[in-house]
């Protein structure tokens, strides 16, 4: 499976977390058994202790036994998961909710009016989602706006140095409708970490690079990575990682930190190491050259019809500019 920390790691890590202010933790049901490890650490703290802490959480895919109605995000799953999810999680609320991903076998008014009955219950506190399209967001949510249900108010998506279409105009949508995004993989499955260089034959077995490429996930898999301009992409990385006497996979968070419409940042460190090295970007700022050294490095063309969208409205503002 996909490398991860033990228990006690895990535990550790969390501590460290809330020790240098930090209090936000997402995770998801189809996460092995880190729901369960999470709770495990909330129930050793002192009461009120959970107070502090907000629980994002996520469902939609398959769980145990695997059965037809364990899957999507019907009413009856949706009901069934939360429920599962507050038992692992041994807490009696969920900060925020998240649909991992679009059910296209379910109407979205079916998935909106059973999260609103979750926020009336008492059960969850806000909704959000992961991995769906513009127009998916901007459906939900105006189907909200019609019925007087809650909305979407994060999108939890992939966004890192290597995977930029999120600016397409996702981004838009979210900043027009009041969403927070949260990019997951903002190190790009480790690819930003700093391990990797053209010198470098292959990935260790143990790193999620490596796995990518063992379970065919194109997105962060050796054979699709290693191109040109990932290495360009990390040569800048590495140049303002010198300059600032901090990692990069430090940089590579920030740069992602001081993007449009970002409101926080998943990482996901294995081990202390790995998360100290993370915890650099916190204490960091990019400056305007260092942010636009990167942008160009990880530009790649905009497909129809964005370009086109790009360029009429380019000529059309230099008229007016002038």
């Amino acid at each position: 499976g996909l490398p991860c920390a033990d228990e006690q790691t895990a535990h550790a890590i969390f501590d460290r977390f809330v020790e240098l202010g930090g209090n936000f933790i997402d995770t998801a049901d189809a996460y092995s058994t880190s729901e369960d490890v999470i709770g495990n650490w909330l129930t050793s703290k002192p009461q009120g202790f959970r107070q502090s802490i907000i629980i994002a959480t996520k469902f939609r895919n398959s769980m145990p036994p695997h059965g037809v109605n364990d899957t999507g995000a019907s009413r009856k799953h949706i009901f069934d998961a939360v429920e599962a999810s507050l038992k692992r999680l041994q807490t009696n609320y969920i900060d925020l909710y998240q649909i991992h991903a679009p059910d296209e076998t379910t109407s979205l008014r079916e998935t909106m009016r059973a999260l609103n009955d979750l926020v009336r219950q008492g059960k969850v506190h806000y909704i959000g989602c992961s991995n769906f399209t513009s127009w998916q967001i901007q459906k939900a949510n105006d189907i909200a706006e019609k019925e007087s249900l809650e909305k979407f108010v994060t999108l939890q998506q992939q966004y890192s140095l290597l995977c930029r279409n999120i600016e397409w105009d996702t981004v838009d949508v979210c900043r027009n409708e009041g969403l927070g995004i949260l990019p997951w993989s903002p190190l790009a499955g480790g690819w930003l970490s700093g391990k990797f260089d053209r010198s470098t034959e292959k990935p260790d077995d143990d790193s999620r690079v490596s796995w990518a490429e063992k379970v065919g996930w194109s997105e962060t898999s050796w054979s699709t990575k290693t191109v040109e301009q990932t290495w360009n992409v990390l040569d800048q990385l590495r140049a303002i990682a010198k300059e600032l006497n901090v990692s990069v996979a430090a940089v590579a968070l920030r740069w992602v930190m001081q993007r449009n419409g970002i409101s926080s940042t998943i990482i996901g460190a294995r081990t202390m190491e790995q998360f100290n090295q993370n915890m650099q970007a916190a204490d960091i700022h990019l400056s305007d050259e260092q942010m636009a050294q990167l942008t160009k490095a990880s530009d790649t063309p905009l497909p129809y019809p964005f370009n086109v969208i790009k360029t009429v409205n380019q000529r059309d503002n230099a008229l007016k500019n002038q």
